[in-house]
């Protein structure tokens, strides 16, 4: 591979691989009037029309470049407030007024993307094209299915490069040690071994022999979006359902900034049941589970300098599974630079 491709996967693999699904931002972000919203190397306007359905373009107004966030909202059109012009959500500008029929008018000008809402949570699709119709959104079970599940969103924006989020949660045994007094994970080996299973859709990294104990186990998955999973054991006390389950992703926003999504999920049945975990969750649960995530906060954002710089790192047995996360990342990255250059 040439210098050129090489500085184009690592260009591709700092702003985000292209063709996938990513969280945006929470629902509530959007409201009555457009936001501007840095996100996977460009900027998007985005906005949500009289029928309650969000859009987002390119916030870049295809006139003279003026921000379409600080325009009107025409259900599915923004209309730019510099000389008024209005591009539509798939792209198209369908009303210049100061010169009706000119070559913009009817021109599909700006780029489009897709926009789907689940969980309390804006995806947005990343198409290295612009598409008529996207890949389906494919979540895990755990924030698809609400009638198994009850989950709480948590958003938080860190600054850092979003890769390093990923490798933390993908280092289950880094719980071990930052997360000790934390009150589900006091207990286990502080020495373990780990091995990988490949799944249908990614792999799971776990310790071998320690299951339920502490954070033993995590999972990557690439299904059209990516995202990662863990469970924690939680005692009695924690209320009805099963372990705590952690669904993660995240999304670059630029490369020392990136928005954390982390869903606190259990499997509770409606009814009684669910309403006395989410009542426990927000009286006692919820601030210890922000206070680990602090942890985590503070010491990725002060990493030492291009801390994942292979020239810098000492590796062992217990970083496999990050390992394995930038092998495939990079190879994903690798495989969309090389097809781009073989159609360009």
């Amino acid at each position: 591979m040439s210098q050129t491709q090489q500085d184009a996967v690592a260009k591709r693999l700092e702003e985000g691989l292209k063709d996938r699904w990513y969280a945006l931002c929470p629902s509530s972000f959007v409201k009555e009037k457009p936001v501007s919203l840095q996100r996977l190397g460009t900027h998007l306007a985005v906005w949500r029309g009289t029928d309650g359905k969000v859009h987002a373009l390119e916030d870049r107004c295809p006139h003279r470049g003026a921000k379409l966030s600080q325009g009107t909202i025409l259900n599915d059109t923004l209309k730019c407030p510099y000389h008024g012009v209005e591009v539509r959500c798939d792209g198209v500008a369908t009303s210049v007024p100061a010169s009706p029929g000119c070559k913009l008018e009817g021109s599909h000008s700006t780029f489009n993307y897709h926009v789907a809402e689940v969980a309390d949570t804006l995806f947005v699709y990343n198409a290295s094209k612009p598409v008529d119709t996207p890949p389906p959104l494919t979540l895990p079970p755990e924030l698809a299915d609400d009638a198994q599940f009850s989950r709480f969103l948590c958003y938080v924006e860190w600054k850092c490069d979003y890769r390093y989020v990923l490798d933390n949660v993908l280092d289950p045994m880094h719980g071990t040690f930052l997360h000790k007094q934390s009150h589900a994970m006091s207990q286990g080996a502080t020495q373990s071994k780990f091995g990988i299973e490949a799944t249908d859709t990614g792999f799971l990294f776990a310790k071998e022999g320690q299951r339920d104990v502490n954070f033993d186990w995590s999972e990557f998955a690439d299904t059209g979006i990516q995202w990662v999973k863990l469970e924690i054991p939680y005692p009695k006390t924690g209320g009805p359902g099963g372990g705590f389950i952690i669904i993660g992703m995240v999304t670059p926003i630029s490369h020392e900034l990136c928005g954390v999504y982390f869903w606190r999920v259990r499997k509770v049945a409606p009814g009684w049941q669910r309403d006395t975990w989410r009542f426990l969750y927000r009286d006692r649960l919820e601030a210890r589970h922000w206070h680990v995530l602090e942890q985590d906060r503070v010491l990725l954002e002060d990493l030492a300098p291009n801390a994942n710089d292979p020239k810098h790192e000492h590796l062992y047995d217990h970083d496999m599974g990050v390992v394995r996360l930038r092998r495939v990342m990079r190879s994903l990255a690798q495989e969309q630079i090389e097809a781009e250059k073989a159609t360009a």
